[in-house]
């Protein structure tokens, strides 16, 4: 069964809507100048609301260690998602502080998907671009990848199931295809997930 990431947590009421449809990954984002950046501080007052069961995800983008190691060490994240353009011993860096490392790769033709099937990364994200687009990359290039993946970039409650039907990725992340005018939309939450969970119970059965 695929899990489900929902990127992007905002506000209060952002955490509520995931904690009703309770994806397995909830993501705040520490890059900088992106409309969806928390600061540190504002991001544990929303994970300390986030219900127990889903893992919080920090996203952040080219930014240097000790700062990840800060908010780390703020104990409210489960995993790390680097979404630069960092190095490999920059992952191996990171994993050091002992959390599981989510690795970003926008993907553009077969030599990405050939780094990010040997990044040392825990798991590897495939993308259109360097930092949430909103936009598919040309999805035939996954044909014959032999690695447990996130799929990001585009995804909404339209062109969900036919992701999961020809891909079957290990998670999917969405963040924009479940806003409506850059807010989280619960309606639009409680459908992807629902189209996810609907997609593995027919698989089983």
């Amino acid at each position: 069964m695929s899990r489900i990431k929902i990127c992007g947590m905002m506000r209060p009421e952002d955490i509520s809507y995931v904690n009703e449809a309770l994806p397995e990954y909830a993501g705040f984002i520490f890059a900088e100048n992106r409309r969806r950046t928390l600061t540190p501080e504002y991001a544990l007052e929303l994970r300390q609301m986030l219900d127990k069961r889903i893992k919080a995800v920090g996203v952040f983008y080219d930014q240097s260690l000790d700062f990840i190691e800060k908010v780390i060490k703020m104990d409210m994240l489960d995993l790390v998602q680097l979404h630069g353009h960092e190095s490999e011993e920059f992952v191996l860096n990171v994993k050091r502080f002992g959390l599981p490392v989510i690795k970003a790769f926008k993907i553009e033709g077969p030599d990405d998907l050939k780094r990010a099937k040997n990044s040392p990364a825990d798991y590897c994200l495939l993308d259109n671009g360097d930092g949430g687009t909103g936009k598919r990359f040309d999805w035939s290039v996954l044909e014959g990848f032999d690695r447990e993946f996130f799929l990001a970039g585009g995804l909404d409650c339209e062109n969900i199931s036919a992701a999961l039907e020809k891909y079957a990725p290990f998670a999917v992340d969405v963040s924009s295809g479940v806003e409506t005018g850059g807010a989280k939309d619960p309606d639009k939450i409680r459908r992807f997930v629902v189209s996810v969970r609907r997609k593995a119970h027919t698989d089983t059965h």
